[in-house]
């Protein structure tokens, strides 16, 4: 019987490893959307922690409730939260900002550790573009910055979103600046060429990562 024991002991599989957490970072323009989606080609899994907060920012009861607390009823319209009427709301008031982020962030830093549960790769990347205004960073085994040219940025997002030149700039403004954000980095993808460059950076740096 002992016997027996001991080899169904050692039949038994070994535990799963906790993958590494990559956290993937940009300002805005820098195309840290399009490096997240090559890093899915290259087969590992990427949260996307602001689409994610999104979708959690309407289906929690709970954070619904204290969102409208916070900014009021206007909030939310139709039951769906109210993305243009907050953004106004909290762009030029920092205490009132932190105070939605301060909400929001641990409903989807919940949210990333039981989607990381469900992970099998040894990397798994947690989009975000807070990562290092938050020091989410310190909560990754590494980093990884996108970014780009400030003029080449603006460019992009107002081909994009056909927004003005001083609409971009008032928002770049309001990020943390790239100079701080490279001294923080573990990896720099710059993204001032073309699509064939920018993923082929973003190949080399995945399989840098040990």
């Amino acid at each position: 019987m002992e016997e027996l024991q001991s080899e169904t002991q050692k039949a038994e599989p070994e535990p799963l490893s906790i993958p590494k957490i990559i956290g993937l970072t940009g300002g805005i323009g820098s195309g840290k959307t399009t490096v997240a989606k090559f890093i899915e080609e290259f087969g590992f899994p990427v949260y996307y922690s602001d689409d994610r907060a999104k979708d959690i920012v309407n289906d929690n009861d709970d954070l619904k409730g204290k969102i409208i607390e916070l900014l009021g009823n206007e909030a939310y319209e139709n039951g769906i939260y109210n993305r243009k009427f907050v953004a106004e709301k909290v762009f030029n008031n920092n205490d009132l900002l932190q105070s939605l982020n301060e909400i929001i962030h641990p409903a989807v830093r919940i949210d990333f550790e039981e989607w990381v549960k469900r992970q099998t790769k040894y990397l798994v990347f947690k989009e975000t573009a807070l990562l290092f205004e938050l020091k989410l960073n310190k909560q990754c085994y590494q980093s990884v910055l996108v970014t780009a040219e400030d003029n080449i940025r603006a460019k992009r997002v107002m081909d994009r979103d056909g927004k003005t030149y001083r609409e971009v700039e008032s928002v770049m403004e309001k990020q943390m600046p790239e100079k701080d954000k490279i001294k923080l980095a573990d990896h720099i993808i710059y993204n001032n060429t073309n699509l064939d460059d920018l993923k082929k950076q973003t190949e080399k740096i995945i399989f840098e990562i040990e």
